[in-house]
């Protein structure tokens, strides 16, 4: 089906949905008449001509976060004889009653940019939505990267005209369709890791998909339901200044909430997954209650210190001054009490809510008052202190409060705690016990297929020998370093993302650090190419009666109980190990402030940045010994795998996987588990348990396939590289690429060439591949040749990306999706190939570890160098192997070196232009410093020619065509704004 096709099924499903479709509007000028012609029948006023010009120029705005709070809020201007104007641009109270209207192949011609667009949805004449359609069999992530290159153009519509106000992008191939969020360039752009846009799948109550265009334009463009979803649920971030668009699931979890309030009909639980955004999803449920007049008061209740204050900071982070910190138990109390507006939504511990209402203090009198109110209750992670006193308190000092909980993981039957509740029979209480009913569930299964978390690869230790432990016991510490140290860069990525180590008890995790510390230090010693792995190590410290670690260790079951023996000893480890860290990291903390030492490794894991030239790896962490702590409620998309070294079950075990699994890009694919205490049948019973409808089903979509099912597929996926290449009359060798013929060619072996290397990235991070298991990798594609095929690959994706978007550009060449981030490796990065060069000049004839064509085929085959990869090779060849120069040498001697050529490159370009040299110089070093070009500074720069408009518009096109190689080289990577015009 072509995308003219797709276009015209989709205006006629819209007009069939009454949206007006406009044909006649079809540039800039007919779409200001109309918004024109709009905005004076919303506001009932007619506006001169310099009026409605002075209103273009106050609304229209380059910043996208300051366009969408003025859709949604009214404003003024004042009019030609001084009197104010009060207007709005859309009814935000009743949506349904705007006008809705349809225009296609809008062209809008703004300074330089001369974009069109698909199809376009005004609400009263403002461009809410825009709708970019790809051929069927066309990923619509190269719509996504076509929006993304059209905003990043200088002057592009998108910030010179009405198009500032679009709210929401949808791209779509007619069978898979999706939508994501406008934004400012920062939280806007395909970065060169490759993270891309978070992208939505609209789906059913039930989560099933709803890809196809015309089933997707029935259930989510219909009039009213698109403008619900503008309206209501999209979520204005004012710390970021930023757009998010809640999940499908999400909304139907918010509704669910306020339809039970509406209609008063009990208490109820959402089943939503860890990683699935509960915050935002609890932020909308409460913000929603704030405006209902029946609803006196909304408690978000978390259940440890470190939760509220990140809850708290979350819900500011949505929503300005949203929440106040309770500091004590008598300011909860004092919120609670009064009528201020800001106070409504309130985030509070369930451990002050509990002190609130202990008899035996002054505060229950006082909240009499509340006793009658209407007050709902949402508890975050409600499996775990909501099962207590407490609970029962809320319920007698509230009746008529509404009791919701949000949890990744329910307590059933199976997984329920025998309980004793003070003046009641013991028994087993599980999470619909006490809140009655489920109201939506969004599980681990359904957000695996989702692609919104990812799956898990388990790797069960199989101990050696004749004493070997049976499942469930401990691997001798010593034994479990080495394998760690033995297989972590396969784990990681070399290095690339970072790991967990989870031990049984508080003095398993003062030995490991103590037993990491030994063995690297004698590997150190024996072998001066051994790169020892950044150790670090968290655990409570002893209470001693400090009110804030007593809270911490609310839910860290077994360092509390850890803590109460030999404390003394417990505290002198940990003074030591944050010794080590202070030593390790240059830092000053103490356990006095222990929070500050907390905090400060989280943020090293989350903050795993490559390659390391932006953050060096001596300031990452690779391990992070834990017993209790970080393994709930902690995310990072760099950290992937998790070594396990105590007994989990059920939900415990769900949580502890789950802080492995969040979305980063290709280079991870999975979440790695390396389990010591092979408990391959504690992971079956609780797939079983928490895989929702989808059981039979449910190993198959959490787990990640055995071995020799990748190596099979990466089997099939060579062969067909192979027929491809004998199909071209080319044998199977990666020089022949360069013997291919026309674009399609080129395009069909970047497609196959990219499978295969995405397979390999996968088996790469497998701990558990045997010697024969790597044996078949190696016949199928020795590591010789993947590399020259790599390289091949980064040269012709090279040449096709800059022909892309030129106008001789092939449909197959304009449609290619390219993803470089899976041709470059962790570890081998600036600082390494600068090493590895010195070490190449050091050589003697009797001694050679490395020939030049195995070093240059490295560097070609690495997308970190893509930009600079022949320069440094033309580098390598001026150097004299045997001089033995040092790496601080070859790293000065580098920089010289491509400063000369630059310099030599720039005059001969003055020189072709006739333009001064040093002239050019400045005005290429001003880009470089800024990371910005400037269209008028190459006006000036080209204005000493005195030559005509037209001819200096030919020269100022191909004086950047020159430039344009060499600024992109400089530049080593990064984009620079506002070049994007030129290149195209």
């Amino acid at each position: 089906m072509t995308e003219n096709q797709i276009e015209q099924d989709l205006i006629a499903k819209l007009r069939e949905l009454k949206y007006t479709y406009r044909s006649e509007i079809c540039d800039r000028a007919s779409l200001e008449a109309n918004f024109r012609e709009k905005f004076q029948k919303l506001n009932r006023v007619q506006l001169s001509d310099s009026e409605f010009d002075r209103l273009k120029d106050d609304l229209v705005t380059a910043d996208v976060f300051a366009a969408s709070r003025r859709l949604r809020e009214p404003d003024n201007f004042e009019r030609d004889d001084g009197t104010p104007l009060f207007y709005t641009l859309v009814n935000t109270k009743d949506w349904c009653k705007n006008t809705f209207e349809v225009v296609n192949q809008l062209r809008m011609n703004t300074d330089n940019s001369h974009h069109r667009y698909d199809v376009i949805l005004l609400i009263n004449g403002v461009p809410v939505v825009q709708i970019e359609l790809k051929a069927l069999g066309i990923s619509p992530r190269r719509a996504m990267q076509q929006i993304v290159d059209y905003k990043n153009d200088p002057g592009n519509g998108y910030g010179k005209s009405l198009l500032c106000f679009l709210q929401l992008f949808i791209v779509s191939n007619s069978t898979n369709t999706g939508y994501f969020a406008n934004n400012n360039s920062r939280h806007f752009s395909f970065n060169a890791d490759e993270r891309f846009l978070p992208f939505y799948q609209f789906a059913d109550k039930n989560n099933k998909k709803i890809t196809h265009l015309d089933q997707f334009a029935e259930t989510f463009l219909a009039k009213c339901t698109l403008g619900q979803m503008i309206s209501r649920y999209m979520v204005l971030v004012a710390s970021e200044q930023k757009l998010l668009m809640m999940r499908p699931y999400q909304i139907y979890a918010v509704e669910a909430i306020v339809e039970c309030i509406d209609q008063n009909s009990g208490n109820g639980y959402i089943w939503h997954t860890t990683g699935s955004g509960k915050t935002l999803t609890s932020f909308k449920a409460s913000t929603l209650l704030k405006d209902k007049r029946d609803i006196d008061k909304c408690l978000f209740v978390v259940d440890r210190k470190d939760l509220d204050r990140q809850t708290r900071e979350e819900f500011n982070k949505f929503q300005e001054g949203c929440v106040e910190e309770n500091t004590n138990t008598g300011t909860l109390v004092r919120r609670l009490l009064s009528d201020d507006y800001a106070d409504k939504v309130i985030v509070t511990t369930i451990q002050k809510l509990g002190l609130a209402l202990d008899d035996s203090k002054n505060y229950k009198e006082r909240l009499a008052p509340l006793r009658n109110k209407r007050v709902v209750f949402i508890f975050d992670e409600c499996h775990r202190s909501q099962f207590g006193e407490n609970h029962e308190a809320i319920k007698e000092f509230f009746p008529k409060a509404q009791l919701f909980g949000f949890t990744g993981t329910p307590i059933f039957r199976d997984n329920a705690i025998y309980q004793q509740v003070e003046g009641q029979q013991a028994s087993y209480k599980t999470t619909k016990d006490i809140f009655q009913r489920e109201l939506h569930a969004y599980t681990i299964t359904h957000a695996i297929a989702d692609c919104n978390v990812l799956c898990f690869h388990i790797d069960h230790y199989k101990p050696q020998g004749k004493n070997k432990p049976k499942p469930g016991e401990s691997v001798q510490k010593k034994k479990v370093i080495e394998t760690i140290l033995n297989k972590h860069d396969a784990a990681t990525a070399g290095r690339k993302f970072n790991a967990m180590l989870a031990t049984a008890s508080i003095n398993d995790a003062i030995e490991y650090h103590a037993l990491f510390k030994d063995i690297q230090a004698k590997k150190q010693a024996a072998d001066a190419y051994f790169q020892p792995l950044n150790i670090a190590c968290v655990f409570s410290p002893p209470a001693e009666g400090n009110k804030d670690v007593q809270q911490i260790q609310e839910d860290l079951p077994q360092e509390k109980a850890d803590n109460d023996e030999a404390s003394d000893q417990k505290k002198a480890a940990l003074k030591v190990i944050i010794a080590d860290y202070n030593a390790g990291f240059g830092t000053n903390h103490s356990i006095g402030e222990f929070d500050r030492y907390y905090q400060d490794v989280q943020k090293r894991i989350k903050d795993q940045q490559y390659p390391n030239q932006d953050l060096p790896h001596k300031q990452k962490i690779d391990v992070t010994i834990v017993v209790d702590m970080l393994l709930t409620g902690f995310d990072s998309k760099y950290l992937n795998t998790l070594y396990v070294d105590k007994n989990l079950k059920y939900h415990g075990l769900i949580q502890a996987f789950s802080r492995t699994n969040r979305m980063l890009n290709d280079t991870k694919p999975y979440g790695n588990i390396l389990d010591f205490r092979q408990q391959r049948e504690a992971v079956d019973e609780a797939i079983i348990l928490f895989s929702g409808e989808s059981l039979d089903r449910a190993k198959e979509i959490w787990l990640v396939d055995a071995a020799p099912t990748v190596i099979g597929k990466l089997d099939s996926a060579v062969t067909e590289l192979q027929k491809f290449m004998q199909s071209q009359g080319l044998s199977y060798e990666p020089e022949d690429v360069n013997n291919l013929k026309g674009d399609a060619a080129h395009v069909q072996f970047i497609k196959l060439f990219k499978e295969v290397q995405r397979l390999k990235t996968q088996l790469d991070q497998y701990t558990d591949l045997s010697v024969e298991h790597k044996q078949s990798i190696e016949a199928l594609l020795p590591e010789g040749t993947l590399r020259a095929f790599k390289g091949m690959y980064l040269e012709t994706a090279q040449r096709l990306k800059k022909k892309q978007g030129s106008d001789v550009a092939s449909d197959e060449v304009r449609q290619l999706d390219f993803e470089f981030v899976l041709f470059a490796s962790a570890m081998i990065d600036y600082d390494y190939i600068m090493g590895l060069i010195a070490r190449y000049s050091q050589q003697t004839p009797d001694k050679r570890e490395m020939s030049r064509p195995q070093l240059i085929g490295l560097i070609q085959s690495d997308a970190k160098f893509i930009d600079e990869r022949d320069d440094i090779v033309a580098y390598i060849d001026t150097l004299q192997v045997g001089k033995g120069l040092s790496e601080e040498d070859i790293r000065h001697g580098f920089e010289r070196f491509k400063a000369e050529k630059s310099a030599r490159e720039l005059v001969g370009i003055a020189e072709k232009n006739g333009l001064d040299s040093t002239a050019l110089q400045t005005f290429v070093e001003g880009i470089l410093r800024r990371m910005i070009f400037d269209g008028e500074q190459l006006t000036d720069l080209l204005a000493s020619l005195e030559l005509g408009w037209k001819i200096r518009r030919q020269k100022e096109l191909a004086l950047m065509e020159d430039l344009i190689p060499l600024l992109h080289k400089r530049a080593q990577g990064r984009e620079i704004s506002g070049l994007a015009a030129y290149e195209q």
